[in-house]
């Protein structure tokens, strides 16, 4: 029930009574719970910014899954619900555009609306006696009109003796760098980057996770935590583990350190992935330097099967916050670099083996990547209206450029470097509805490729509207 100060008082039903009380009367309480009990949408600290969620957080209630959460307190413990759905209208330049601002358009289309995501999470938490945290398990599903997908389905136990572990499993996202980690209900530009997208789509996997965070009030390490986790590799783009191989992912990050009385604070972290995938057949693409030029050529020598093909990623992030309600600014980036296994003619982190149109396995491809993004996001007169400024670009093939890229050579528009540009504006309608335009240009390198001789005309317009309890 809303209170008069703007607080919401958390409503709380016995669970013996519930059970007693006939099916009528559970929907009528139900139904009340869902109309009296709410939490704010959009969290805000002192510095008048609001934080990000990130999506392996626990309740905490300095950020917004944990204000007021509409609940169900048991004797077993608290049963929570929070959601969110965008819809969206974009605009493109040309009819057919592929994107991944939301996936491709239709090849008549270049205008559309569509659900981008409408995700239902439900989180149950158990404390001990004197406060501390015991248990904490998500489920969280995503469905539109593309049909309906799990996004999350993971369990956590803490330690109490030290106050300092915890160990999760199941389906979550991987603690790899910032941006992957960033709730889509609190990321300021519509879609991650094109890098972030290729390399952990789907964000999550399944594996297990083994957390270091200092939980005692009196600890002088409470700034730091260190994730590191086992995962099958190939995320939720396929139908499951199709090799022996997994992917050790670790982050070691520093949160909340204050640079200053006047409240500007840093935060920064390394991550690192060290995985690979089986080959899956004998023969294998590599590099081959002739004089200064380079081209794609087929190693069938045997032995390669069932031998590991690398992936592994290195990044660094880091965020510099200054506070101030009506001009509170964030400077955010992140690099990462590395090796990535992929096909010819995609170099996105294969979900399965992929056939040609005789049903014949292709052969993996390993490339040297880097790429980066940076943000800007800058209050103007009023923490209800944000600026957003954004950089990225993703190079998955450091061995070639331009006009290096080359047909001739077994090239493909998978070995071409993109960069994005974006600029946005965000008005924080209330706690619950917020309101993103944001218009992203993205422009790829010039190569001898056909259609990539000049810059794509792919840019986007898009006008989502953000609901959330």
């Amino acid at each position: 029930m809303r209170q008069p100060n703007g607080q919401t008082k958390v409503i709380f039903v016995h669970i013996k009574y519930f059970k007693q009380s006939k099916m009528r009367n559970k929907i009528i309480i139900l139904s009340c719970l869902l109309l009296l009990s709410s939490r704010a949408g959009f969290s805000q600290d002192e510095s008048g910014l609001r934080k990000p969620e990130l999506l392996l957080d626990m309740i905490d209630t300095s950020k917004q899954m944990g204000k007021d959460l509409l609940s169900l307190q048991t004797r077993l413990g608290k049963l929570s619900f929070s959601g969110y759905m965008q819809p969206q209208f974009q605009y493109a330049a040309e009819k057919g555009t592929k994107t991944f601002n939301g996936g491709d358009f239709a090849e008549e289309s270049q205008n559309r609306f569509m659900l981008r995501r409408a995700r239902l999470k439900t989180m149950f938490s158990h404390h001990l006696s004197d406060g501390r945290p015991s248990a904490y398990i998500v489920f969280q599903f995503d469905g539109t009109e593309r049909g309906v997908r799990t996004r999350d389905f993971w369990g956590r136990y803490y330690e109490n003796k030290w106050e300092l572990f915890s160990l999760s499993a199941g389906i979550m996202a991987r603690p790899f760098g910032f941006e992957v980690q960033n709730s889509s209900s609190s990321r300021e530009s519509p879609e991650r980057g094109r890098m972030s997208q290729i390399l952990m789509k789907s964000e999550r996997d399944i594996g297990a996770l083994l957390s270091f965070n200092p939980r005692k009030k009196d600890s002088k390490a409470k700034w730091l935590h260190i994730d590191l986790g086992l995962f099958n590799g190939q995320g939720l783009e396929g139908s499951g583990d199709f090799d022996s191989k997994k992917d050790l992912v670790g982050r070691i990050a520093a949160q909340s350190l204050k640079l200053s009385k006047s409240g500007i604070e840093l935060n920064f972290g390394f991550s690192a992935l060290i995985g690979g995938l089986a080959y899956p057949t004998d023969k294998r693409l590599i590099f081959e330097h002739v004089g200064q030029s380079v081209r794609l050529v087929t190693d069938a020598r045997e032995g390669y099967f069932g031998k590991i093909a690398p992936r592994n990623y290195f990044g660094t992030d880091g965020q510099l916050i200054i506070p101030g309600r009506r001009f509170g600014a964030v400077l955010r980036a992140e690099y990462i670099f590395g090796h990535q296994t992929a096909y010819q003619f995609d170099s996105q982190t294969p979900g399965q083996y992929a056939v040609n149109q005789w049903g014949a396995v292709q052969p993996f491809i390993t490339r040297p990547f880097d790429g980066a993004y940076f943000y800007y996001l800058q209050n103007i007169f009023s923490d209800k209206h944000q600026l957003v400024f954004k950089y990225d670009w993703y190079d998955p093939n450091k061995l070639v450029s331009k006009n290096q890229i080359n047909p001739i050579l077994d090239f493909t528009s998978a070995d071409l470097r993109y960069d994005t540009w974006g600029a946005g504006y965000i008005y924080y309608i209330n706690p619950y509805v917020k309101l993103v335009l944001y218009y992203e240009h993205p422009v790829n390198e010039k190569s001898e490729l056909g259609g990539f001789k000049q810059d794509v005309r792919d840019d986007v317009m898009t006008c989502r509207l953000q609901f959330m309890f």
